[in-house]
């Protein structure tokens, strides 16, 4: 194993997560493609090693103990510069992966990316959730739906539980206090056709002390109709 990823492995071991040589090389490939796209592409504001390994790449990581082993469709909505959707696919390869972006620039990298690292099962979508939730090929097909995108969690559960199967979940990657912002997106979550399981602490050293949680959603009924609204409703008009 690599030490210049020595961050990455002792804290993904902390998670019960073993990174085998062949990951964490497709790992340092990743670090080595993000610091040269992001200069001619503004992909993240943070591009030090030790910053990458720990805020990007074990950010990441948190949602695959959810994942385990299992063959899951999983969507990452808003995915940037691929986080958490291709940590997830490195550290579970078998999972069938999109990855949603609306930024073309972005959406260029990402398809340069899993091209560069050779991933199978991964498909890049360039577009708005909005209109991508309304496409049959993406709605309610997937049994994961994750977000790490910073908006509230009733513009996140609008965005994402449209994609979500009937007995799928929606994961949201959240930072800081949230008991009002859970509690204020009860309605959006009820009309969704779904239910608030937990929200689930992510504790690890290398965080140093900065609160991060899961918020988990299970999609019990299929969402109406007519969610998500227009584009850029849903974040100007929470449900």
């Amino acid at each position: 194993m690599r030490v210049e990823m020595d961050k990455l492995i002792a804290g993904a071991a902390r998670m019960g997560i073993e990174l085998t040589a062949e990951q964490v090389s497709s790992f340092e490939v990743y670090y080595g493609e993000l610091e040269e796209w992001n200069r001619r592409v503004n992909l993240t504001a943070i591009v030090d090693r030790e910053g990458v390994q720990v805020k990007h790449f074990l950010d990441s990581l948190t949602v695959a103990p959810l994942i385990g082993d299992h063959v899951l469709h999983l969507i990452d909505i808003g995915s940037g510069a691929g986080f958490p959707g291709v940590p997830l696919k490195i550290a579970c390869p078998g999972i069938d992966l999109m990855l949603v972006e609306s930024v073309n620039k972005k959406a260029a990298f990402l398809r340069h990316l899993v091209a560069r690292l050779n991933l199978e099962g991964v498909e890049v979508a360039a577009g708005r959730a909005e209109t991508l939730a309304h496409d049959e090929r993406c709605r309610e097909r997937f049994d994961i739906a994750v977000c790490r995108a910073v908006a509230g969690l009733a513009t996140l559960a609008e965005l994402s539980l449209p994609f979500c199967c009937v007995g799928g979940r929606f994961i949201a990657m959240k930072k800081g206090d949230i008991d009002n912002e859970v509690a204020s997106s009860e309605r959006a979550v009820e009309l969704l056709g779904r239910k608030l399981v937990e929200v689930k602490p992510v504790e690890l050293d290398e965080f140093e002390g900065e609160r991060r949680s899961l918020v988990l959603v299970d999609k019990l009924e299929p969402t109406p109709d007519k969610y998500p609204r227009r584009p850029g409703v849903p974040r100007k008009r929470p449900l």
